[in-house]
C-alpha cells in the first residue's frame, strides 16, 4: 500500500503555535520535505523532532517532487511542511499534491497558522468572503494592473507584500483605488513586534513613511463602496434594452443586482415596456 503525504501547518512566528497532532505526525513521519532544511530544523530541535529532512522549494519542486511520489509509492510517510503557515498557499507545494492525486496517493491536511486567517481574523473588515491575490508584483505597472482588477471588488482583497515596497505599493493602491479606501496592515503577526494598522491609504502612507518597515506583511483592502446607480429602475432596463443584446430575463436580473432589489419587482416594472 502507498504511503500517505500529510500536508502539515507550522507556525508563522511564535513556536507554541504548533499543534499536538503536527508535533505527532512530524516525529512519526518517515521523512519531512521541508522549504527550507535549515530554517525548519530550528522548528524540529524546538519539539525534539529527529525525522529525516529534504528539502523542496520552488526551484526544484519539478524533479522533486517525482522522487517523493516514488518513496510514498513504495509505502514511506511524508511531511511537507513550508518556512511557516500552511503548505501550497502561496508556497510550493501543489504541483506534489497533484500528482498524488493523480497516482492515488492518499493527500492528509494537519491544519494549523495561516497568515492570511490571523490578518483578516483581527482586521475588522468584512470576512464572508475574501480575495487572496497572493505576492504583489515586484514592478509598479504589475501592481497597478493588479489593483485596477481589483479595484471594484465588493469584497476585501488579501496580499502579501515586502517590507521595502510597502510604501510605493500603497502610492499605487492611493492611485488607482483612491488615498481614502480603508486599509488594515498587519505586520509581524504572533512575533514579538506584532502590529495591525488600520486607517486609510494616506493614513498608512503617513505613518508608515515616519516609522520605516520591517518584518513580514500581510495587507488588507477594504470592499470598494457600494454605488448607487443611476436613474430609475425604468429608466435602466430602458437602457439596456437598447445598447445591450441581453434578453429581458438577463436584463431584469441585472437590473434587480445593480439596485439591490427582488427580481420580481424589476420584472413588474418590465412589464409595462414590452
Amino acid at each position: 500500500m502507498s504511503g500517505t503525504l500529510y500536508v502539515v501547518a507550522t507556525p508563522i512566528g511564535n513556536l507554541e503555535d504548533m499543534t499536538y497532532r503536527a508535533v505527532r505526525i512530524l516525529q512519526e513521519v518517515d521523512l519531512i520535505a521541508a522549504e527550507d532544511t535549515r530554517h525548519s530544523r530550528k522548528l524540529l530541535n524546538h519539539y525534539a523532532i529527529d525525522s529525516a529532512l529534504i528539502s523542496y522549494h520552488e526551484h526544484n519542486e519539478e524533479f522533486r517532487s517525482p522522487q517523493l511520489i516514488a518513496k510514498l509509492q513504495a509505502g514511506q510517510s511524508i511531511a511537507l511542511i513550508s518556512d511557516a503557515g500552511t503548505p501550497c498557499i502561496a508556497d510550493p507545494g501543489y504541483r506534489l499534491i497533484s500528482y498524488c492525486r493523480q497516482e492515488g496517493v492518499l493527500v492528509v491536511a494537519v491544519p494549523g497558522p495561516s497568515a492570511i486567517v490571523a490578518a483578516l481574523s483581527i482586521s475588522g473588515l468584512p470576512t464572508d468572503a475574501f480575495h487572496f491575490v497572493g505576492f504583489l508584483p515586484a514592478k509598479t505597472h504589475g501592481r497597478c494592473q493588479l489593483f485596477e482588477l481589483v479595484k471594484n471588488e465588493q469584497q476585501t482583497v488579501v496580499c502579501y507584500e515586502a517590507p521595502h515596497r510597502l510604501i510605493s505599493s500603497l502610492n499605487d493602491i492611493g492611485e488607482i483605488c483612491g488615498m481614502d479606501r480603508p486599509i488594515a496592515i498587519a505586520r509581524e503577526l504572533t512575533k514579538r513586534h506584532e502590529e495591525l494598522f488600520s486607517g486609510t491609504v494616506a493614513e498608512a502612507l503617513e505613518y508608515f513613511g515616519q516609522s520605516g518597515v520591517k518584518g513580514e506583511l500581510v495587507m488588507l483592502l477594504s470592499p470598494a463602496p457600494v454605488r448607487q446607480p443611476e436613474g430609475t429602475v425604468k429608466d435602466t432596463l430602458s437602457r439596456l434594452r437598447e445598447e445591450t443584446d441581453l434578453s429581458w430575463k438577463e436584463i431584469v436580473k441585472q437590473v434587480a443586482k445593480e439596485f439591490g432589489v427582488p427580481g420580481s419587482d424589476v420584472y413588474k416594472e418590465s412589464l409595462d415596456l414590452r
